[in-house]
This record gives C-alpha cells, structure tokens and sequence, in this order.
C-alpha cells in the first residue's frame, strides 16, 4: 500500500490489463477523502451484471413477438436452428451495437455508467440467443456454463489473493505469448482460407472439434490471466486512493471480463454438445 500521500506510479504494457482497465495504471490522482472502494467497485460490478441480465429479460420478451417473416434454417456448431429474419435483424443489430458501445466505453471513459450498461445488455441479448435459441431443449448448459465461470472466478481471486500468482514481468510475458499465438493463428487461418491451396487444411481445422475446443480453452486461459490482472489493476485503484469516480472504470473492466470468460465457457460447451448431437 502507498504511504507516500501520492499513488504509486506503475508500468503499463500492452497486456496488462483489458483495454478498459489499462489506463488505470497510468493515473496520478489522489483523493484520500472520496477515494474508491472495493465495496463501491464490487457494487457497480454488479450494476453492470445486473443489466446483463436486463438484456437476457429483453430477448425472452422479444422473441415471440419477432417470430415473424421469411424463415431461414441456421446450423450452428451441430444445432439446427429456424429463425425468422425479424430476428436475425434483431441479433445482428444487437452485435453492432455490442461493438458501438464498447468502442465508446473504452475510449470515452467518462460515459461508462451508460455505455458500459448498455454493452451488457446487448451481451445479455446474446447469452440468452445462445441459451433459449440455440440450446433449447438444453437450457441447463448454460446454467453449467455460469457454474463453470463462477469456479473460474474463485481459483482466480484465491491464487491472486494467496499471493500463489502475481502479476509480474514474467506474468505479463506468459500473456503476451499466448496472445500473440492465439492471434497469429487466427490471422493464418483466415489468410489460408483465402488460398486454395490451404483453403481444405483449414476447413478441415475449423470443423475439428479438438481444435475448436483447444482453441477456446486457450481464449479462456487468456481471459483468466486477464482477471488476475483485473484484480492486481482494482488493488493498486483502492491502496492508491484514486478517485471514487474510476469506480466505474474498474468495476466495468471487470465486468467485461467476466462476461468474456462466460462466452468462451459457452462456447466449449456447444462445441462439445452439438458435436455429442450429431454423432
């Protein structure tokens, strides 16, 4: 903790926190009588999943009423969905908003009670597409995905709480080269797709499901390192004193994160079931 009257000034790198958090570790305010709190950053992360939960509500209520128009048969990892084009409208104003929101969040720190909010609602959107849509029939796969993601979270808080794991040099060097892998892959697959030469090589990957599955524990292993620095971000935000209104900030980070690792846990689970469907 800082004794100095004055935060304490840390490095920060390209990897050092998700792009909400990352510019925390750059700020030099000081605020001993209205600093933030972990129990104030706990609150608004709550507010922030708590709308989450408004846009899975929003999808349950719009979904009959958009059961209208053309009809058009979607198969998405092994399950075979019918939507009607009000809804795939629906869900892909959703996804450009989910980005609109994002963008404007990370950049534009001072709107993030709102945007922030709102980005959790278009997400919530499509928890509950994948949920109530596509996994109907087997709803509590999402149920297990949230079980899965809260134990995620724990190990997390427990291994950087212990001090087991601490975000140093070589911690944040073990992020790099797992994102640089992950991205450099996806880059080469996408540009292989493009040449015909690779284009079935790459098919073949794509539909694999060991491959895919691989691939999403290593985005989840990645989210988790990202939490760990999350944490190590919300500490060094409380223990400086900074200013209660980064509340927002931080709370909104970790909420970004969160509902991250339980998209990719969704994922893993619907590759393995729709796989387990078709065979």
């Amino acid at each position: 903790m800082n004794t100095n009257n004055s935060p304490t000034k840390r490095k920060s790198s390209f990897l050092s926190s998700n792009p909400v958090m990352r510019r925390l570790d750059r700020i030099s305010d000081y605020s001993p009588s209205n600093s933030a709190t972990y129990g104030g950053i706990t609150a608004k992360t709550a507010y922030f999943i708590l709308f989450t939960v408004v846009g899975i509500i929003v999808h349950l209520i719009m979904a009959e009423k958009l059961a209208a128009g053309d009809p058009v048969n979607i198969n998405y990892k092994g399950f075979e969905i019918q939507m009607y084009s009000n809804e795939v409208i629906a869900l892909g104003a959703s996804v450009v908003l989910a980005i609109v929101f994002q963008l404007l969040a990370f950049f534009v720190k001072v709107t993030i009670p709102v945007t922030g909010a709102l980005y959790c609602v278009t997400q919530g959107y499509f928890i509950s597409f994948l949920v109530f849509k596509v996994l109907k029939g087997y709803e509590y796969l999402g149920a297990l995905a949230l079980v899965i993601t809260l134990v995620i979270i724990m190990v997390m808080a427990i291994l950087y709480c212990t001090g087991i794991v601490r975000v140093t040099k070589k911690f944040k060097m073990v992020m790099t080269t797992l994102f640089i892998t992950v991205v450099s892959t996806t880059l080469i697959s996408v540009a292989g797709y493009f040449i015909p030469l690779t284009r079935p090589l790459v098919t073949a990957l794509s539909q694999n499901i060991l491959f895919s599955i691989g691939t999403s524990v290593v985005f989840i292993i990645i989210a988790a390192l990202f939490l760990i620095c999350d944490f190590d971000t919300i500490d060094h935000v409380v223990s400086d004193k900074l200013p209660k209104k980064y509340e927002w900030q931080a709370a909104f980070g970790l909420a970004f994160t969160v509902i991250w690792i339980y998209l990719k846990v969704l994922d893993i689970i619907l590759t393995i079931a729709g796989n387990k469907k078709d065979s």
